[in-house]
């Protein structure tokens, strides 16, 4: 019997120094485990970094580009309001010609252009006095 219990002592003891060794191993693996952790906290921190770097350019190239689009907006609104006012002075300028050229127009453009004939009778003149001048010097 003492050969039963040295024996079962035996594997008890290499069960607990096998138990041992592979508590170190998992110790170690875990530490390594923690430091690939760490790490990765580390680069998922830089990057989150980066990102929001990112994203502050890309707000701010945004913005720029936003006002760069609305100034082009207004300075080609202020352009289509000049050709605008432009082509309804042509148009106003083409309607009236169109009329003063028009017989209508002509009819009645003709009396404010002209000056009246003015109809008057010329009467010969006639002496009052039938004198002639050597007379009236003598």
């Amino acid at each position: 019997m003492d050969n039963i219990n040295t024996a079962i002592l035996e594997r008890l003891e290499r069960v607990v120094e096998t138990l041992q060794e592979n508590s170190v191993k998992m110790g170690q693996l875990l530490a390594v485990h923690n430091e690939k952790l760490d790490k990765q906290e580390q680069i998922d921190g830089v990057l989150f970094e980066k990102v929001d770097n990112l994203h502050k350019t890309l707000e701010r190239e945004t913005t720029s580009i936003k006002k760069g689009c609305e100034r082009d907006i207004r300075m080609v609104d202020d352009r289509l309001r000049v050709m605008e006012k432009k082509m309804w002075s042509i148009f106003g300028a083409l309607g009236i010609i169109s009329f003063v050229v028009s017989p209508m127009g002509q009819r009645f453009m003709r009396p404010l252009l002209t000056q009246r004939e003015a109809t008057a009778i010329v009467v010969p003149s006639v002496p009052l006095v039938d004198v002639d001048r050597q007379s009236v010097y003598t």
